[in-house]
């Protein structure tokens, strides 16, 4: 008996303070009962079952046996793992992956878990992913990603997976958010992630630097201001024309090269020619975009029109675009919904208004734009990423202080590639030289 309630005190304690800890050790098997045991009811409650075959009526009558009851879609796999169960289903006869998808919802209290999400894997199989508590109140990343070059992990999906940053597959990206929404954490993991890799890191941060230039020992150049923008923009524009120059050299086109060899971007260059990636981080598109006189708006239009054409043609040169910022409609003027067209990944952290959701999954997802709108206050880091297709995720990146995302980028400072183009607007890195005044005159002393 006393073996019996230390048990049950050890699970509830683990529950409330370490619900990682109270899953892998007496939730995961709880869980796994109740779901079999569970199974066929909560189908037919679900209205997920479907009436049995007219072969199987005639066989129940000839042999003079009871009606054959409604049979639920068959369990192919079911498989634990650290956050939660996932569930392989092989559909019946009349039924379609958006009925589970529709009922997810019901499912969760059903079995009581904390989250449900499906997808198609192939015609007539679905995959359930059923999570046992919050995965993203305190994200802990996995200890071995799945990282292959130019694919970042960057945050935890509500699903407990990982939500990758894959530039091969999802070239350009905006992020959104307001003032303390967790945009700036969001990017700290992403450069973090970026800093092993074989990449040149381009960053623009129009506040001054305050964002970017801690971080400046990895990156092969910087701009603060919107004039070193507008020329860092160009310098990138004429580098992808000399990559371009560089596979129309290599193409290989004879006929005696297969077709698969033949080059079409630089990942198909042998490795001794490729041109070095870039990725090039916007850290507030809108101080890009304002002007207050007439030599701004053609320097603003300058930029605008670098950015359109880098976010068009950028991907075979190996350059892509990482834009952030808190609102990005067309108030900021001609050519911003041409560019953001071009951004096939979104991101949206918590926003102050409809219109600011719209303006990132308007286009993509109406339930998106619900989603975003509804990440409460506290919840810093919490966000909704999409992209073109419609699907999109409640993901959350872990908490990266500034200070370890410097510590992350000094250790690879090694790494930062010399691009020749970029040279121009590689950051210093001299040492600090003590202030002589106080920045914040003091005030005079009352009399």
């Amino acid at each position: 008996m006393v073996a019996l309630v230390l048990v049950v005190v050890t699970a509830g304690l683990l529950r409330w303070r370490g619900p990682a800890w109270y899953w892998m050790t007496f939730g995961v098997v709880l869980a796994t009962v109740r779901v079999l045991v569970r199974y066929g009811s909560v189908m037919d409650a679900c209205g997920l079952t479907v009436p049995p075959s007219r072969w199987r009526l005639a066989l129940a009558r000839i042999a003079n046996r009871p009606v054959p009851e409604s049979r639920a879609p068959g369990i192919r796999r079911l498989r634990p793992t650290r956050t939660g169960l996932v569930l392989r289903l092989k559909l019946r006869p009349g039924q379609d992956a958006f009925d589970i998808a529709a009922a997810s919802d019901r499912l969760r209290h059903s079995f009581s878990m904390y989250g449900v999400t499906s997808r198609e894997l192939r015609s007539g199989v679905v995959e359930l992913r059923m999570t046992g508590y919050d995965v993203l109140k305190q994200v802990r990343m996995p200890a071995d990603p799945d990282t292959r070059p130019m694919r970042v992990p960057v945050a935890l999906r509500e699903d407990g997976t990982i939500h990758y940053r894959d530039y091969r597959a999802i070239p350009h990206a905006l992020t959104l958010g307001a003032t303390e929404s967790g945009k700036s954490v969001y990017q700290r993991n992403l450069v973090a992630g970026l800093a092993p890799m074989d990449v040149a890191l381009v960053g623009i941060d129009c506040k001054q630097g305050v964002e970017l230039f801690p971080l400046a020992r990895r990156f092969s150049a910087l701009a603060d201001n919107p004039d070193t923008a507008a020329d860092l923009l160009d310098a990138l524009v004429r580098h992808m024309e000399d990559v371009y120059q560089l596979i129309r050299a290599e193409q290989r086109i004879t006929s005696d090269v297969p077709d698969a060899d033949i080059a079409a971007d630089i990942w198909a260059l042998p490795d001794d020619l490729r041109p070095t990636p870039i990725v090039v981080l916007v850290d507030e598109v809108a101080e890009l975009a304002l002007y207050a006189n007439k030599e701004e708006e053609k320097r603003r239009d300058r930029i605008i029109t670098a950015l359109a054409r880098l976010a068009q043609l950028g991907r075979a040169a190996g350059i892509y675009l990482e834009i952030c910022g808190q609102r990005f409609g067309s108030e900021l003027g001609k050519g911003i919904t041409m560019l953001r067209a071009q951004l096939t990944g979104r991101t949206a952290h918590r926003v102050n208004d409809e219109s600011s959701a719209n303006m990132a999954f308007g286009d993509i997802s109406p339930d998106a734009v619900l989603a975003a709108i509804q990440i409460p206050a506290d919840m810093r880091g919490l966000a909704i990423a999409g992209d073109s297709t419609g699907g999109w995720h409640r993901i959350r990146a872990p908490h990266t202080t500034l200070r370890k995302a410097v510590n992350v980028c000094n250790r690879y400072a090694d790494l930062t590639p010399d691009v020749p183009a970029l040279a121009p607007f590689r950051p210093a890195l001299g040492i600090p030289r003590p202030m002589t005044a106080p920045a914040v005159e003091s005030a005079p002393a009352a009399a």
